[in-house]
């Protein structure tokens, strides 16, 4: 074989060999974006009950496109689910909060309505009224800026009162009202009046309370401050709070107990670090007293509720820096947690649960003799799973489904 014709046979086979490359690679990048969206995620954001049955909310990605969707199930007492149905319309969506409204439900969130909003990863507020089926009686959705979501609902005699949050997206600036959002609807579907609060980067309402003819809700006005604040029926502002040096999600929830107000959230340590915190008020807003807790690592408390018994269940979230002096980036593991205080802010017990790889505590009720979280675990293989977990009075696990 003359010298010529070596070098083109060299020249074909180094062709080939490139070829067969690109074509492994291309081969491994599809089975690897395959696998990781075919990872199942299965959700539980919030719970609401009735006599009958129990409603939970939601999202998974249990469709062939793995959008994520809103899901809203039903349970009997036996935690047996009864009904589910996900909400198929626009592209990713998930629900934050729910209520029942006697035989119907009401379930808020955000979704992505168009094929502009999911290229541009906008999301609008959406209110949904189910009937007990679970069929869907109407539905609207909210806007002002960029991104919106609806985090609670509260029934009231007239309609449903909403909070949430719509804020200019990632670095845009503007100076249009937005930020902390709450909004009333009729019991049709019709918006009666909206009111908006804070800056129109960051803050927002998580939760609201309705007592002695005033609205109070709590909140993140701005970067690290957190807020209560409270309103008339007719959503004229009366009056607000700050709490300073907060996290990113300010203040998370709120009960009422002989004319005193409790709040939960996070106080931040450092740049790094977040304690949980109760903190009380009278209904003037003035604070009276605060409490902090002190995990391993970083906690904040999320939702409340209060007992039978009229002491404070509280949920929350423990991090801990799992390679912590390495010169990795860090990796957190995330353990649930449940905490008991009477409304002296003692505290009566407290208790984590880290079965799985992470687990997440999103919601509170009561049962008839104890205390039942929602919420969802991660696992090894990348996946999501919702959870029941049943405690006893003295916050010990009775069960877990």
């Amino acid at each position: 074989m003359n010298k010529r014709k070596l070098k083109q046979l060299k020249y074909n086979v180094g062709i080939l060999i490139i070829i067969l490359i690109i074509e492994i690679i291309l081969l491994g990048s599809k089975v690897f974006f395959q696998e990781k969206e075919s990872l199942y995620f299965d959700g539980i954001n919030a719970i609401s009950f009735s006599d009958s049955s129990y409603v939970t909310v939601g999202s998974n990605n249990d469709n062939h496109s793995y959008y994520e969707k809103a899901k809203i199930s039903k349970y009997n007492k036996k935690h047996e689910k009864t009904y589910e149905k996900l909400y198929s319309v626009g592209y990713n969506s998930s629900f934050f909060g729910v209520g029942i409204d006697k035989e119907d439900i009401i379930a808020v969130g955000s979704y992505e309505k168009t094929k502009e909003d999911h290229e541009n990863s906008i999301r609008r507020a959406f209110l949904i009224k189910y009937d007990s089926s679970l069929n869907v009686l109407f539905d609207v959705d909210f806007t002002l800026l960029d991104n919106s979501k609806f985090t609670k609902v509260y029934i009231v005699e007239d309609g449903y009162l909403v909070v949430g949050q719509s804020v200019y997206k990632n670095t845009k600036i503007g100076s249009k009202e937005g930020g902390a959002i709450l909004v009333k609807y009729s019991r049709d579907g019709k918006l009666l009046w909206k009111k908006t609060f804070g800056d129109n980067k960051s803050a927002v309402f998580n939760d609201i309370l309705v007592f002695d003819h005033m609205i109070y809700v709590v909140g993140l006005r701005d970067s690290y401050t957190g807020v209560i604040v409270k309103y008339d029926l007719e959503g004229n502002f009366v009056s607000s709070s700050d709490y300073h040096d907060t996290d990113e999600l300010g203040l998370t929830g709120i009960v009422c107990s002989n004319q005193m107000i409790f709040v939960s959230g996070s106080k931040r340590i450092d740049n790094s670090h977040v304690s949980g915190v109760l903190a009380e008020y009278d209904i003037n807003l003035s604070k009276i007293e605060e409490i902090t807790y002190e995990g391993e690592g970083s906690t904040r408390f999320h939702k409340m509720i209060l007992d039978h018994d009229n002491n404070i269940l509280v949920i929350g979230i423990i991090s801990t820096n799992k390679n912590r002096g390495s010169k990795t980036a860090d990796v957190f593991n995330y353990d649930g947690l449940i905490g008991k205080y009477n409304t002296s802010l003692k505290q009566m017990g407290i208790s984590t649960y880290g079965e799985e790889r992470d687990d997440y505590f999103t919601d509170i009720t009561l049962e008839e003799n104890h205390y039942l979280v929602v919420g969802y675990s991660s696992y090894e293989d990348g996946s999501y799973l919702s959870k029941f977990v049943h405690y006893s009075n003295a916050l010990k696990v009775l069960e877990v489904s």
